[in-house]
C-alpha cells in the first residue's frame, strides 16, 4: 500500500473553482482502489511553523500501487478537469511514502 501526502497552496480567489475541480476528481478515487484518508484545511493558527508557507488543504491518500495511483492520475475524465487544477492552485507538494 503506498500513500500520497498532498499540501496545496491555493491562489487567492481561486478557492470555489479549486472546490470545483475536487468535487469532479475526488470521487474518481475508487475507481482505482484509491482512498481519501484525510482532507484537512488547517487554519494559519494551526501552524507553529513553515518555511513553505501557509497550505489551503492537506490530503492524504493511499492506493494499493503505484500504477493504480498513476492511472488515477491519468484517467481521462480527471484530465477534462485540469484547467481547474491550473486556475486555481499555485503549487502542489506531492509526497510518496508507506505505512511504516
Amino acid at each position: 500500500m503506498l500513500y500520497y501526502t498532498q499540501i496545496l497552496f491555493v491562489k487567492p480567489g481561486q478557492e470555489t473553482v479549486f472546490h470545483t475541480f475536487e468535487d469532479h476528481v475526488l470521487p474518481l478515487l475508487g475507481q482505482y482502489g484509491g482512498e481519501l484518508l484525510y482532507r484537512v484545511r488547517p487554519p494559519q493558527s494551526a501552524v507553529i511553523a513553515t518555511t513553505l508557507g501557509y497550505a489551503y488543504e492537506l490530503h492524504l491518500v493511499t492506493f494499493p500501487t503505484k500504477a493504480d495511483f498513476e492511472a488515477y492520475r491519468d484517467d481521462p475524465q480527471r484530465q477534462q478537469y485540469l484547467a481547474l487544477k491550473d486556475q486555481s492552485i499555485e503549487r502542489v507538494l506531492l509526497i510518496e511514502g508507506v505505512a511504516l
